[in-house]
C-alpha cells in the first residue's frame, strides 16, 4: 500500500493531513521563516538553512528571499540558480529546475491541484476523525538556461524547454518548447530565440 507521500509524489489523490507530510510541511515553513529573517550578509547561516530546506539543490543556489516552500525536499535545483524576491514553490509534486536558471521577483511554481467539483473538493473527516480534503499534484520541469521574468505563475504539469524566456506577468498553463520567447495570460509562444538575438545585444557593447 502506498504511503500518502508516495501518493502525493505520484500524482494520485492523497490526504494532506498525513502525519509525515504535516511534519515536513511545518519544518519547511519554519525554515523559510528563519531564512526570511536573516540579512543577506549572514550567508553562512542562510546556506545552512538552505541545505536543510533544499537537500536536492546545488550548493551554488542563491535565493534573495523572502522565500516560500511547501516541502523543499521535493524541489531539485541545478547549478547557478538565482531567484529574486518572493519566490514561491509549492512542491507537492516534484519540481525540477535545470542549470543556469534566472528567476525574477514574485514568481510562483504551483504543483497542487484541487478537484473541480465541490463534492470532491470540500473538506471532510477522514477515518481518524481529522478534518482534511482531497488533493493531487502535477510536477513542473524547467530546463537549462531559462529566464523567468517578474510576476509569473507556472501551474502543475508544465515543462519549459531549455533556453526559453518567459515574459513578465505570464500565467503558464501549458508546456513551452525549447528556445522560445513566450508571454501572456495564458502564456503563448511569440517566437523562437535565435543567433540574431545575440547580434542585438552586441550593439549595446
Amino acid at each position: 500500500m502506498l504511503s500518502e507521500k508516495e501518493k502525493m509524489l505520484s500524482g494520485k489523490l492523497y490526504d494532506p493531513s498525513d502525519h509525515e507530510l504535516k511534519e515536513r510541511l511545518r519544518l519547511a515553513h519554519h525554515l523559510c521563516a528563519l531564512y526570511n529573517q536573516l540579512d543577506e550578509t549572514k550567508e553562512d547561516e542562510r546556506q545552512k538553512i538552505l541545505r536543510e530546506l533544499l537537500p536536492n539543490a546545488d550548493e551554488s543556489t542563491y535565493l534573495q528571499g523572502p522565500i516560500y516552500f511547501d516541502y523543499g525536499d521535493n524541489t531539485y535545483i541545478g547549478k547557478n540558480f538565482y531567484a529574486n524576491f518572493n519566490l514561491t514553490i509549492l512542491d507537492c509534486a516534484p519540481v525540477y529546475i535545470g542549470d543556469n536558471v534566472f528567476i525574477g521577483v514574485n514568481v510562483s511554481l504551483v504543483t497542487p491541484v484541487h478537484p473541480l467539483h465541490y463534492k470532491d473538493r470540500n473538506c471532510y473527516y477522514n477515518e481518524k476523525g481529522i478534518k482534511t480534503d482531497s488533493e493531487y499534484a502535477k510536477g513542473i520541469k524547467i530546463g537549462n538556461n531559462c529566464w523567468l521574468a517578474s510576476n509569473i505563475v507556472i501551474t502543475g504539469g508544465v515543462e519549459i524547454g531549455d533556453g526559453s524566456v518567459i515574459g513578465a506577468g505570464s500565467v503558464v498553463t501549458h508546456s513551452i518548447p525549447a528556445n522560445s520567447l513566450a508571454f501572456g495570460n495564458p502564456c503563448r509562444v511569440y517566437r523562437s530565440i535565435t543567433e540574431e538575438d545575440r547580434k542585438e545585444i552586441l550593439k549595446l557593447k
